[in-house]
């Protein structure tokens, strides 16, 4: 019965490194720019990571108090939608969500909208 467990153990274990070293050696793809009209910028971040998409959208506009529509698409299809205020000390927000990872390469366009003035930030990653 020992064998039996400590086999079972190192079999766990054998099947968990690859999963492990791939997170590691998965960076992921990172954008970055300037959105329009604000002087705000933005970051998108997206990669795989245990069977999902883990994806960081944020907007620097150096400004607290700001309200931002802000919308992410995986292959068109939204999995986030919602209203997001800049905050201290930076004033910037950020989006972050693990969505379900589509067989094939994934497309993600995060876009966000100020609700004053109507600066765009829009950003788009291929993971």
């Amino acid at each position: 019965m020992r064998k039996l467990t400590v086999l079972t153990a190192l079999l766990a274990v054998a099947v968990a490194l690859p999963a492990v070293a791939s997170a590691r050696d998965n960076p992921g793809v990172t954008r970055t720019g300037v959105c329009s009209g604000s002087g705000a910028s933005w970051k998108l971040k997206a990669k795989h990571d245990d069977g999902r998409v883990e994806t960081e959208f944020e907007v620097d506009q150096n400004r607290n108090g700001r309200r931002w529509n802000v919308v992410i698409r995986r292959n068109g299809v939204v999995v986030f939608r919602g209203v997001r205020i800049t905050r201290p000390p930076s004033g910037s927000f950020s989006v972050n969500r693990r969505i379900a990872d589509a067989a094939g390469r994934d497309r993600i366009v995060a876009t966000a909208r100020a609700v004053a003035g109507g600066a765009v930030c829009r950003g788009v990653v291929t993971v």
